[in-house]
């Protein structure tokens, strides 16, 4: 871990308002208010008050992605929804990706980057209010979710997802969402239509291993899920 929880914070906040900038957001349809709803319960037990928790849906049909930066800045992209039919499904997607930023991923993705790539400089660039350049922004992004980076970091960011499923599958059954709703999901994702990748060219791992992944951490998850009366 070569940067600091102040510089990952403020790497964070910066990376979404680069996103904000970009991407068109939503704000009005029940799957944005769903995602604010969502959000809002699984921040309340993440035990990270230190965090200033946004939650956003970009209106981008075709992408079915989410991530979260750090400091809790979640996204939600609206080509997810295809696979999610309720909150609780939406709970297993949002603390998935909130999972990685407790656990500090994004930290260690840096880390990895800037140590695989002459890092100091990197770092230097990322953590100043200097501009980055293509391929700066390109790391980074790749460091938090928000791309995909083919090399070293890929190995290590799939032991990081499957790290991310424990953390989210508790974090949702402490929210009062039946952790069983992540099997409903990745199943369903599992089906989406187009080539995958192999699992070894994916930062995330093959839909099967995770599917009989979460499966095995359920009965540890249930231990904290309440029912909502």
């Amino acid at each position: 871990m070569i940067i600091s929880q102040e510089e990952e914070l403020a790497l964070g906040k910066r990376t979404a308002s680069d996103v904000l900038k970009k991407e068109k957001r939503d704000t009005t349809s029940e799957n944005s208010k769903a995602v604010v709803r969502v959000g809002r319960n699984i921040a309340a037990v993440a035990g990270r008050d230190d965090f200033q928790w946004e939650f956003n849906t970009i209106q981008k049909d075709d992408t079915p992605n989410a991530f979260c930066l750090p400091g809790g800045k979640v996204f939600v992209y609206t080509g997810i929804f295809k696979y999610i039919k309720d909150d609780a499904e939406l709970a297993a997607v949002m603390g998935h990706e909130i999972g990685h930023a407790i656990a500090r991923h994004g930290a260690e993705r840096v880390s990895t980057a800037m140590a695989a790539q002459t890092g100091a400089v990197v770092g230097m660039i990322a953590l100043s209010g200097q501009d980055m350049s293509p391929a700066t922004k390109a790391a980074m992004g790749a460091a938090f979710g928000v791309g995909v980076n083919v090399g070293v970091i890929l190995p290590f960011s799939r032991i990081q997802e499957y790290e991310a499923d424990r953390v989210g599958l508790i974090l949702m059954a402490k929210a009062g969402y039946d952790p069983h709703a992540a099997l409903n999901f990745w199943k369903a994702f599992a089906q989406q239509p187009g080539k995958k990748p192999p699992e070894f060219l994916s930062t995330h791992p093959a839909s099967e291993n995770r599917i009989q992944a979460i499966n095995e951490l359920i009965p540890e998850a249930m231990q904290y899920y309440k029912k909502p009366q």
